[in-house]
């Protein structure tokens, strides 16, 4: 058993044991929301390295089921603690901002630097354009209650469920999703690898465990039970440090929680563009955002109602372009099997735009659905 401290991310875990301290020692709530940020960085890492290593020893599909379950653990976590605040337009804002930040920073990321690196880069056309279409399909489904919703909210009980309804519908989808991914694109010399549900095709190759069974296992449930104790942290100081600093909760969720839940699956992603393994790349970017759109946003629905609170799937009208505009552009990308270099700068362009609009606009003017 290895249990290597090479990655630098590892060693930013003493920011999760400050931000604990710090919150049971009432410190400023500005100094307790940085720590807990910087700490759910390397514990979301934990919780993937750990899962990879026990996808070895049970198999690539329940491995894949594994990843696919567990691969927005952290922001999954963070969400919970925010409904149980109440903090429904931040858990809102965290759906819509980690698909947006998945589309267009880690995408465009990614075929930025793969594109420096080694030029116009290829990959699988079929299957990209499989899991565009999907998440085409699944942002335009979660649109339909933001539209329908100023004549449904005049019913309050049809309104929940109507979003129960679409929530029920996607994560049957998703599971559908989870059974295509096991079933198809197997070829001679291949393997699937599932990432977030998502199938891309890699030449076969050998990982070997670098952990034993007993000790991912604990690691994983060390992770866990870390991300739960920092979320509780993080989510209690977004209002104190929002009124301080001036920062709006649709900025917070919408930029900051979706960075810091996700920051090693971006550093994945880029790196395996670096490489030119731009199957594994794109599986990444659009996988994750296909599992929030098709499993988490429908969970956290449904979990809402474990804490009283009723989460509705009606984002407001900035977000909601947002989140279709980066579907449409990604889906684009997607289609032709090839990226460059440009087309990441775009990407990243876009992104900029959306964080900047977002930083500007005052909260009041995004707390209401979009009216046809």
């Amino acid at each position: 058993m290895k249990f290597r401290l090479s990655n630098p991310l590892y060693y930013l875990v003493v920011f999760a044991i400050a931000a604990i301290i710090a919150e049971v020692a009432h410190a400023d709530p500005v100094i307790i929301f940085v720590l807990a940020a910087l700490g759910l960085i390397p514990l979301a890492k934990l919780i993937g390295d750990a899962t990879e290593e026990l996808a070895v020893y049970t198999g690539p599909k329940v491995g894949g089921l594994l990843n696919a379950t567990l691969g927005n653990a952290a922001e999954l976590i963070i969400s919970i603690f925010a409904i149980q605040a109440g903090l429904l337009d931040l858990v809102r804002a965290s759906i819509a901002g980690s698909i947006i930040g998945n589309l267009l920073l880690v995408l465009g990321l990614a075929l930025f630097m793969g594109g420096i690196k080694n030029g116009l880069q290829r990959f699988d056309r079929h299957t990209a354009a499989i899991n565009a279409t999907l998440l085409i399909l699944a942002v335009v489904v979660l649109a339909i209650p933001s539209l329908f919703d100023p004549a449904l909210a005049i019913t309050p009980d049809n309104e929940l469920l109507f979003s129960e309804g679409v929530g029920l519908v996607l994560i049957i989808l998703y599971g559908l999703h989870i059974v295509y991914s096991f079933t198809a694109h197997r070829l001679p010399n291949h393997h699937a690898v599932e990432g977030a549900g998502v199938v891309i095709k890699e030449p076969v190759e050998t990982h070997k465990a670098k952990w034993t069974l007993p000790f991912a296992a604990v690691v994983l449930l060390l992770a866990t039970v870390g991300t739960a104790l920092v979320s509780e942290a993080l989510v209690g100081a977004v209002e104190p440090v929002t009124e301080q600093i001036g920062l709006s909760q649709i900025f917070v969720g919408l930029i900051l929680i979706p960075l810091v839940g996700n920051v090693a699956e971006h550093l994945v992603a880029v790196q395996a563009a670096i490489k030119n393994k731009m199957e594994l790349s794109m599986a990444i970017s659009l996988g994750s955002s296909i599992q929030v759109a098709l499993f988490v946003a429908p969970a956290l629905v449904f979990i809402s109602l474990l804490f009283g609170e009723r989460l509705l799937l009606v984002f407001n009208n900035f977000e909601l372009i947002a989140l279709i505009g980066a579907a449409i552009i990604a889906a684009f990308i997607a289609q032709d099997g090839e990226s460059n270099w440009l087309e990441g700068a775009m990407l990243l362009a876009v992104y900029l735009i959306i964080a900047f609009a977002f930083l500007l606009l005052p909260e009041a003017a995004m707390g209401t659905p979009i009216h046809p």
